[in-house]
């Protein structure tokens, strides 16, 4: 960087300060323009006349010089030139200058032209070199005020090197257009190193004097040189898979990532950089949009009333936002926990105001409550989402897993076909599959109870079982975990170095309930293609890495080992279940094993009746009698053994 004068840092200081907080209104910049032009006629008119204006002269050149102006003005509003900000003139706002210098001196030769010959007014008879002297007087003074402005405040705003070297990924239109807004505020301070593009034919040019280099550049190497710190993705359609593998590649690198909205979301048509967004989690992972089945669900829940047990929720909270596009008559959610709820009601009331909401505290595992709830309110469909779900909580406290979960299941599912509700559509997890703890343990005992009610003859509830893996953010999932660990500057806690995991988004999770819901017909269990299992511990060293942080330096990982309960790796089939395709590429049918539903219900009333005169080790016991698959991997129920067990 060069070393200037002090006088000169202190003008471009206050150069600064001057563009900070000023900028000129249109009207200014039209009215300058205007002035420009009258004051370039009056040289004109000298510079024809050699500076001694001949005596018939005198009287019309200010009538001229107005007729000109006048001219001028009406094209200047006709293609508003003076709209654009001086300081980021374009070869957009040059253009338009030249467009209407050039109407304006042809229109003039034309009405001169048309004065001469017909005998008017020889005011309007304007000489022709005075004009041409006039059209090139204006197009340079206009362009070089432009020019010279725009000179001053990159002065002001200092050199390249002062500011944040960034990559603009994409050399498309919305690329310029990025481009454009970044260098346009100098409060974020960003100079374009580059444009990075896949075509071939755009590699190795210079586009608006800027580089166009192919993805492979993205190498420590490159970065280090360039002293690149950002890297703001453009491209309007883009695969999932190629974005998180862009976005997975500059994390890596250390580089802050950008996004930019979808176009419909450019507030006023025009692209801000507050709207450029952060990538998260989410991005890195990449999954793609889930497409649904809208005219199914649409019919399904139209002029319903529908019931969401566990309704403040990671997951009942979403398909509560999620019911709000279609046409329910009445929407019931039902929770124990009153701050959420609370928290919860006032959200809906606020951003759904066309939609019926009915807030109700109640405990799923009070019989007489929810079957006055059922019976006030009739549902049609309930989404029943309530359960303790926090492995380790669950695993010193298993007496209240069964009786939250599976004595919960039991009412709400009673209730159902008491009350003749259509469908009964119950959120499970993959730690219900050859569980290995307590509340996966509970979840399957809820899964069988659903199972049994819709093998029960003599109703017509359909009962439908939705099982998938982990959401991203929900309450005491590991990514809020993390992030709150990370915001105290660490360390970040993993149980084991080999955990993996399924993720899915919880927008995406509930829109695949509600396309289950409507897609069985009672008695099945729908499986979520979950993707690929993904490692804590990178998920960890990702989350570290997009907070611009470097792992194991800055922000150390620990390893605490496996909780009680928790195995390193999660399932969404049990070893006798198989996979059926559905038309939902995302949504399999699991091939689901026979059970007697009498044994199995008469077998869980005797737990739920007995509860709280067994201690802890024989609810466990009764639990493994109830599902032979449940084995304890680690803590204090691993020498709990089936009675059955040989």
């Amino acid at each position: 960087m060069p070393v200037y004068p002090k006088w000169i840092l202190t003008l471009r200081k206050k150069a600064l300060n001057f563009f900070n907080r000023h900028s000129a209104p249109r009207w200014v910049v039209f009215a300058a323009d205007i002035l420009v032009v009258f004051a370039a006629f009056i040289i004109a008119y000298f510079l024809r006349f050699n500076f001694s204006l001949p005596d018939d002269r005198e009287h019309v050149l200010i009538y001229q010089a107005g007729i000109a102006t006048a001219v001028y003005a009406g094209y200047c509003l006709l293609f508003r030139s003076y709209s654009g900000l001086i300081r980021h003139t374009t070869l957009t706002d040059v253009t338009l200058v030249f467009v209407v210098t050039t109407c304006s001196a042809i229109s003039l030769v034309g009405l001169s032209a048309l004065a001469s010959f017909s005998g008017w007014s020889p005011v309007l008879a304007i000489p022709l070199s005075i004009l041409l002297i006039h059209y090139v007087a204006v197009s340079l003074f206009l362009f070089a005020g432009r020019i010279a402005i725009k000179i001053i405040f990159r002065f002001a705003t200092g050199t390249s090197q002062n500011k944040k070297q960034v990559l603009i990924f994409g050399a498309g239109e919305l690329g310029f257009v990025v481009k454009r807004v970044v260098l346009s505020d100098s409060r974020y301070g960003f100079h374009v190193t580059g444009f990075i593009d896949d075509d071939k034919q755009k590699q190795g040019k210079k586009i608006n004097g800027i580089n166009v280099f192919s993805p492979s550049v993205l190498t420590a190497d490159f970065i280090s040189k360039h002293k690149i710190e950002s890297l703001i993705i453009a491209i309007k359609a883009l695969s999932v898979d190629k974005k998180s593998s862009i976005i997975r590649t500059a994390v890596n690198m250390g580089l802050e990532v950008l996004d930019t909205p979808e176009v419909d979301k450019w507030l006023a048509g025009q692209l801000r950089m507050p709207q450029f967004r952060r990538v998260d989690l989410e991005d890195l992972l990449g999954r793609e949009p889930i497409k649904l089945n809208i005219n199914t669900i649409k019919q399904g829940l139209s002029g319903k009333t529908i019931m969401i047990t566990g309704a403040a929720g990671s997951i009942g909270s979403e398909i509560a936002r999620q019911l709000t596009s279609f046409q329910c008559e009445k929407v019931i959610l039902v929770d124990q926990a009153e701050t959420p709820l609370f928290y919860l009601q006032n959200e809906l009331r606020e951003k759904f105001l066309d939609v019926r909401f009915r807030i109700i505290p109640a405990d799923v595992t009070n019989t007489e409550r929810i079957r006055q709830i059922f019976e006030e309110y009739k549902p049609h469909i309930v989404f029943h989402a309530a359960a303790y779900k926090h492995v380790s909580l669950m695993e010193e406290n298993p007496h209240e897993a069964v009786r939250v979960n599976v004595g919960g299941t039991r009412i709400v599912s009673e209730m159902a076909i008491k009350y003749g509700i259509e469908k009964f559509v119950m959120i499970s997890t993959d730690k219900s599959v050859n569980p290995s703890s307590v509340m996966g343990a509970s979840k399957r005992l809820c899964e069988k109870i659903v199972q049994s009610r819709a093998r029960q003859k003599g109703h017509s509830t359909q009962f439908i079982i939705t099982r998938f893996g982990n959401v991203m953010g929900s309450n005491g999932s590991v990514i809020p975990i993390f992030a709150k660990q990370i915001e105290n500057g660490g360390p970040v806690t993993v149980t084991h170095p080999e955990v993996y995991r399924y993720f899915m988004t919880i927008p995406e999770a509930c829109q695949l309930v509600l396309e289950a819901g409507f897609m069985g017909h009672g008695g099945e269990i729908f499986v979520f293609d979950m993707g690929q299992q993904v490692k804590i511990a990178d998920l960890a060293k990702a989350m570290i890495k997009l907070s611009g942080f470097i792992p194991d330096k800055d922000i150390q990982i620990v390893y605490t080992g496996l909780r009680p309960g928790e195995k390193l790796y999660e399932e969404l089939l049990t070893d006798g279940e198989l996979t059926i395709p559905t038309h939902h590429e995302k949504i399999k049918k699991a091939h689901v094993e026979e059970i007697d539903g009498k044994e199995v219900m008469e077998q869980i009333d005797w737990l739920l009746k007995n509860l709280y005169s067994l201690c802890a080790c024989e609810v466990v016991q009764a639990m493994k009698d109830l599902i032979p698959e449940y084995h304890t991997t680690n803590g204090k129920f691993k020498e709990v053994k089936s009675a059955h067990a040989k």
